[in-house]
């Protein structure tokens, strides 16, 4: 666990914990007013979703910074007419990893339209002392057909040209990732974890929670796609992918709020390589199939089973989460650490899930990566302002059981003018 975050996380407690004696959250029964505007509703609930487009042709940044992965998501907006153009970096100051996206967004009367180009590189964890990459650079574009609010239709179309010098990737390397994407989306329409699903998955912003009061229609919200990646053309993968996520929030008394997430996927078509994997040999389980190797499911990471830290990719997956949100002080003004804090809510957390390579196997417990990894943790979400600039901190320590690792602890920043 890293002794800096750690220090970092028992610092804020501390300091911040004054603020309990002055505010409680509302009696069981008291009505509150609901918020009327995207800005009273952050306010109202601490919600920490993306904010709405700017109204103005102001140039608008945004800053993410998450540890212990040590990476900076930075943005530049700009909305001039029908046309919102994004600059996005993303850079990992402890593995070098850099990612860069340039997107322009058309919003028309019945349908929206998204062009996106992106150079992502990644390399070695640093304690490997390695120079391998992996290098994906590519074109896509996104449309959106809004039915409603909460009903949206979407087809993604995107190219993607694979480099690496890795021997285990040898598959990939100088090859073309042509595929499309079909989606439609009930619910929120500013949820990541769901929009990553249907569109663009590499620059999304990894919330660790879930933070909205309005979801969807009875508050739940659903999103499926079926990706298919072709050989024809410049394309070099066949595979056809099928990915579900469903996301319902229960009102408890007292203001605690349950949160549940459960997300699933196959691939109904994989094409296995003409190859066997040696005893001993450092090519990957993933390396058999004619696949992309981010179009894997993972089962670690923030977006996922937030405890575990060895990584694991499969072709079958299911994985659900619970989040139990006790309301702190809410829509308060508390001057501490020179900063004004406005929300906090305690969050205790709870998830299970399970990857592999064959779906009847899943359950299984004589498969090798059949076997159910279960996680719990406690963390907490705050939001605070410092002159112009919004900011919304979240932290997590968790603990995964049945697989190797100890205690993750994940914090989060988000900040925009």
């Amino acid at each position: 666990m890293p002794s800096a975050a750690v220090l970092l996380l028992v610092a804020l407690l501390v300091l911040v914990c004054p603020l309990a004696a002055a505010a409680q959250p509302p009696a069981e029964g008291e009505k509150t007013e609901e918020p009327s505007t995207a800005a009273e509703e952050e306010e109202a609930t601490g919600d920490v979703g993306e904010p709405p487009p700017p109204e103005s042709e102001a140039l608008v940044p945004e800053l993410d910074v998450y540890f212990p992965e040590g990476e900076l998501d930075i943005r530049l907006n700009r909305l001039v007419k029908k046309v919102f153009a994004e600059g996005q970096v993303k850079y990992n100051f402890v593995d070098g990893d850099i990612s860069a996206f340039l997107r322009y967004r058309y919003y028309g009367y019945a349908r929206t339209y998204q062009l996106s180009v992106f150079d992502e590189i990644e390399f070695e964890d640093i304690e490997d002392f390695s120079n391998d990459f992996d290098r994906v650079r590519g074109i896509l574009l996104l449309t959106e057909w809004p039915h409603s609010y909460h009903h949206r239709t979407f087809l993604l179309t995107e190219l993607d040209r694979i480099t690496s010098n890795k021997g285990e990737l040898v598959f990939d390397t100088g090859r073309s990732n042509l595929f499309l994407r079909f989606g439609y989306q009930i619910g929120t329409p500013h949820d990541e974890r769901s929009n990553a699903i249907v569109g663009e998955n590499r620059a999304r912003v990894e919330r660790l929670f879930t933070a909205f009061r309005q979801i969807g229609p009875g508050d739940a919200g659903l999103t499926g796609a079926l990706t298919w990646g072709t050989d024809v053309a410049v394309g070099d993968f066949k595979y056809v992918k099928l990915e579900v996520s469903g996301l319902k929030r229960f009102e408890l008394p007292r203001g605690f709020a349950l949160f549940s997430r459960i997300h699933g996927g196959t691939f109904p078509l994989k094409d296995e390589l003409d190859r066997e994997i040696a005893p001993g040999s450092d090519l990957p389980v993933t390396g058999i199939y004619a696949i992309p190797r981010e179009e894997f499911f993972r089962l670690d990471g923030r977006d996922n089973l937030k405890g575990l830290d060895e990584p694991r990719r499969g072709t079958s997956e299911v994985h659900g989460t619970l989040e139990l949100v006790y309301p702190w002080f809410v829509g308060e003004d508390y001057e501490r650490l020179w900063v004004q804090w406005e929300n906090w809510y305690w969050v205790l957390y709870g998830g299970a899930g399970t990857i592999g390579f064959e779906s009847e196997r899943l359950i299984d417990p004589g498969y090798e990566f059949g076997d159910m990894v279960y996680d719990v943790g406690i963390g907490f979400e705050a939001s605070f302002r410092l002159k112009d600039y919004e900011f919304f901190l979240s932290g997590l320590a968790a603990q995964a059981f049945n697989a190797e690792g100890d205690v993750q602890l994940r914090l989060s920043l988000k900040s925009y003018h």
